[in-house]
């Protein structure tokens, strides 16, 4: 009798044990299909970003950020939404080649829950300097925010300068 019900405790630790595995496999999964959806949605928002900004499409880009952005940058310190406006207005108007390009492959993102999302990757810039192309690759992080449908970036940490 004891080695029956000891048995029948060991299958039913078993059962509960199979039961826990594919409920952490199925989360897994869930949670690769979210992450690869929000991958998705930030690598596309990071292309019209950048496209205004290549485009010099001012009021396009003034649309991507918050109001109370912050933007830190290692080199030039805390600035705010006026003064990242007013240096895409600048570059336009002098009219400025200088370009912005994502590094293929150096991507991240990551949920931020209950907020939106942080973009973490390296991108190249390229301008003209004394008759030659000059580029320079640096490593930024974009915390982006979704409110109502919409997503805006609220930090810029720009690095590696």
């Amino acid at each position: 009798m004891k080695s029956k019900l000891f048995l029948l405790k060991r299958i039913f630790l078993f059962i509960i044990l199979i039961s826990e595995i594919k409920l952490a496999n199925a989360q897994s999964k869930l949670d690769s299909i979210t992450n690869a959806d929000l991958y998705k949605e930030i690598i596309h928002m990071d292309s019209i970003l950048f496209n205004a900004f290549n485009t010099r499409d001012i009021d396009q880009f003034k649309t991507l950020f918050t109001e109370d952005l912050e933007f830190y940058h290692d080199k030039g310190g805390k600035t705010n939404y006026e003064h990242t406006i007013s240096f895409l207005k600048t570059t336009a108007e002098i009219n400025s080649p200088l370009r912005r390009e994502l590094v293929k492959g150096s991507l991240e993102v990551y949920p931020i829950p209950g907020y939106g999302a942080m973009e973490i990757g390296a991108h190249t810039f390229c301008h003209i300097e004394n008759g030659k192309q000059d580029c320079g690759t640096f490593k930024f992080v974009h915390i982006w925010q979704k409110k109502n449908g919409e997503w805006k970036i609220t930090r810029v940490v720009s690095y590696g300068h």
